[in-house]
């Protein structure tokens, strides 16, 4: 059954290894523009009254026109929301269809990209998850927004100045959707996406609560390579510095980073706020990026019990030090419902596979693999897909090659299920699991393979998508 072109294909697949680089790195600057001695804001100005009053000036015109991928159907949708420079694109959650009111989270991914991609999808890695996929996969809706400069949008980048204006505006048109509750709109944001929503936080109270991982407390903390702003006027650099506008937060802020991240930053806002709304956390032994798997969690669970009228979260040191204990979780992939017309069979699989059709000879054939080459579990498997007429299973060359085979239902019809290890040409190891069913004469087979060190990780990704088979009438 096609094992030699396979060999050749699992070996290729074994090549790939991870390369990930972020785009959000923390340097310090060795100008400092502002004094250094306490830090709010001595003016009567609120944040907002300020804000507003100042004109930015630009010294380079920064933008991208990055092409924006369609997100997953009845998942999410891609929207444009308006803003004070124009229509801005989004991606916001579905219309559940249960005439509900729904809280939302806005989440603001780091790095100084204004734009929005397929990361939402992307598999999250524990150690450095930055899709703030956590919330969706607690059953909340969200929203991506994408701002000024980005993805084709109108404006330039201003870096976390005029993208403040945008969150406010993301903020106005997720409370203007039918199924979203206006009164439970939340904020988040990781790195310079925590620093933009931490102003956002000193800028408005229309937040029911804000969670901004890894902020800086001035702005120069940040790349300073990035800056798009005349960096020789101080007061650009004032206007985008949370530290001076603490006392305008009005909305439960929650703060936090790892003690080997910007932690330092972290302990300059607590020392400089008075304001209860403010709750600084700095997790010891974690860094900028490893706290977001675990603590994303929590607060997902948090946002999820906090159903009054009145904001009532309340988080302690204590149950995030517990949280970053947790056991690594491995998450079910966004999936899509899909149609093989030549075998009128409708399946479900990941969002990020593509499907190809590789049949020969008469025969009906497809393999089905990630669009990309991460070195986990989503990306490192493979699935092949045959019909075959006038042929039966035979049960004694899986069992004399050592696989564990039964006999199963898929969909109601009569299955055979085989699972075993296979070695390619390179001599590397796959678990091979292979199910075969029988719809009148013809029988159709699906064939999975993993890379040995990843275990049984994989498994209930493909007995979702087993379970998701059906076939026409």
């Amino acid at each position: 059954m096609k094992r030699n072109v396979r060999n050749a294909v699992l070996a290729m697949m074994l090549a790939a290894v991870m390369c990930l680089t972020t785009s959000c790195s923390v340097i310090k600057s060795a100008m400092t523009v502002m004094d250094e001695a306490g830090g709010q804001n001595d003016s009567a100005q609120s944040f907002a009254e300020a804000h507003d009053a100042f004109q930015t000036t630009l010294a380079r015109e920064d933008n991208d026109d990055d092409e924006i991928p369609a997100p997953p159907e009845g998942v999410f949708d891609l929207v444009k929301y308006p803003s004070k420079v124009g229509d801005l694109a989004a991606y916001v959650s579905s219309d559940p269809g249960d005439g509900q009111k729904h809280p939302l989270i806005i989440w603001v991914v780091g790095g100084w990209g204004n734009g929005i991609d397929d990361f939402p999808w992307c598999y999250p890695e524990w150690d450095n998850d930055q899709t703030g996929s956590a919330f969706w996969q607690a059953g909340m809706l969200m929203m991506y927004p994408s701002f000024r400069g980005g993805c084709g949008n109108p404006g330039n980048y201003e870096t976390l100045f005029g993208e403040v204006d945008d969150i406010v505006s993301a903020y106005e048109y997720a409370a203007s959707l039918p199924y979203v509750d206006p009164d439970r709109i939340y904020l988040g944001g990781h790195s310079t996406g925590g620093t933009r929503a931490l102003l956002a936080s000193e800028y408005t109270d229309k937040f029911h609560a804000v969670f901004a991982f890894g902020a800086v407390d001035k702005i120069e903390y940040h790349n300073n390579s990035q800056f798009t702003f005349d960096t020789n006027n101080k007061e650009e650099y004032k206007m985008r510095s949370p530290i001076y506008w603490l006392d305008s937060v009005k909305s439960p802020t929650f703060l936090i980073e790892g003690s080997d991240g910007n932690a330092a930053n972290l302990r300059e806002i607590e020392r400089a706020s008075k304001n209860d709304n403010i709750h600084c956390y700095v997790i010891e032994d974690a860094d900028h990026f490893s706290v977001l798997a675990p603590l994303t969690r929590i607060v997902a669970q948090k946002i999820v019990a906090d159903t009054g009228a009145e904001p009532n979260i309340s988080i302690t040191q204590e149950e995030l030090d517990a949280a970053m204990k947790m056991e690594p979780e491995i998450p079910m992939p966004v999936m899509e419902r899909h149609t093989i017309n030549a075998l009128g069979m409708n399946l479900s699989y990941p969002y990020l596979w593509a499907m190809e059709d590789i049949s020969e000879e008469g025969e009906l054939s497809f393999c089905l693999s990630s669009r990309y080459s991460e070195d986990n579990i989503w990306d490192m498997s493979l699935l092949y897909i045959d019909c075959y007429t006038d042929l039966q299973v035979d049960k004694e060359f899986f069992e004399e090659s050592g696989y564990e085979v039964s006999e199963i239902e898929l969909n109601g019809l009569p299955a055979v299920k085989a699972v075993g290890m296979m070695r390619d040409s390179s001599g590397s190891d796959f678990q091979d699991t292979f199910v075969a069913v029988q719809k009148d004469d013809m029988l159709v087979t699906f064939e999975f393979y993993i890379h040995e060190d990843f275990g049984d990780d994989a498994n209930p990704m493909f007995d979702a998508i087993l379970e998701s088979v059906s076939f026409t009438q």
